[in-house]
């Protein structure tokens, strides 16, 4: 049903899983407890890094950006998804909408930004950890999140401004649980040219975050293969595993998504929302699980934590 005024369209309807209308309150169960271990698991993160002095070491403040920006993306996209699946409410306002997707794009371009920063910071530790403390001072990591704070700000900034100048008439359906800049723009029954435009150069930045990524484990395995020891280059290696796995969480559903628009000729919109909801839920809720089991030094601060208070 769409609400017109002048024959534009005044608010935008939001989907949940098509077919499983009936079961949207059993599906905001895992939904919820997701989101629930998402925020605690960040916030914790957050709090033994703030806590505890030894980890007041550039890693550290990096896993903390990324932490940040996983809140972000889940207090970004967790109104609406709850809305729907609680108490199928689909109705969103453009103003919302338009809202909504500037905080999930800043976030989502912040996470690519402090994962690429953070294979830098890898790859320092591994070629030249004689140097590293001098490199990355405390001061020069501040700089860096700033830069990458204003980086996504100013990347994603001109997303609501040119989506309000459109008019949006008949269609207001939108493909998921939550307003996305090219889903928004679809609808427009105005000329989008300039939201094609710079919404594809948006994506583009993320995309040599990518490969620049891909460039510093390059440069990091020609490192690791000049080690004589075998269980030397295995100790290096072993402190990326975190990292890689928290870049392969984040892009592999981006990726997946966007070939599946591009190339997929009879794609199922089930398993394309499906993709795009995992794309929100997936990072926040795993890469806190991910730095807990494989950074020794976390999962001891944590355990202490969780020890301690047991005790209290």
């Amino acid at each position: 049903m769409s609400i017109f005024n002048n024959s534009e369209v005044q608010l935008f309807l939001l989907i949940g899983i098509p077919g499983l209308e009936h079961a949207h309150i059993w599906i905001s169960i895992p939904i919820c407890l997701m989101y629930l271990v998402a925020i605690m698991g960040n916030s914790t993160i957050l709090f033994i890094i703030k806590t505890e002095p030894s980890l007041h070491e550039p890693m550290y403040y990096f896993l903390a950006m990324l932490a940040i920006s996983d809140l972000g993306l889940s207090f970004s996209s967790l109104p609406t998804m709850l809305r729907i699946f609680l108490f199928n409410a689909m109705e969103i306002s453009h103003n919302a909408c338009f809202a909504q997707e500037f905080f999930i794009h800043g976030f989502t371009v912040m996470e690519s930004s402090v994962l690429l920063v953070m294979s830098l910071d890898r790859f320092l530790a591994i070629n030249n950890p004689l140097r590293y403390v001098s490199l990355l001072t405390n001061n020069r990591v501040a700089k860096m999140g700033l830069i990458l704070a204003i980086r996504s700000l100013l990347l994603v900034l001109p997303f609501p401004f040119t989506l309000r100048r459109l008019k949006y008439c008949q269609k207001n359906l939108l493909s998921h649980s939550y307003c996305l800049h090219q889903d928004t723009m679809k609808l427009a029954c105005s000329d989008n040219k300039i939201n094609v435009i710079y919404g594809f150069f948006v994506a583009l930045c993320t995309m040599l975050d990518l490969a620049l990524i891909v460039l510093s484990y390059i440069m990091i395995l020609k490192t690791v293969l000049s080690i004589a020891s075998l269980a030397e280059r295995l100790k290096a290696l072993n402190t990326c595993v975190s990292h890689i796995c928290a870049v392969l969480i984040f892009y592999v559903p981006i990726i997946t998504l966007a070939a599946m628009h591009r190339f997929a000729q009879h794609k199922s919109p089930l398993i394309v929302i499906l993709i795009a909801d995992i794309f929100l839920l997936l990072p926040p809720l795993m890469n806190p699980i991910v730095y807990c089991v494989k950074t020794r030094q976390i999962r001891e601060k944590v355990l202490g934590k969780l020890l301690t208070t047991c005790r209290r």
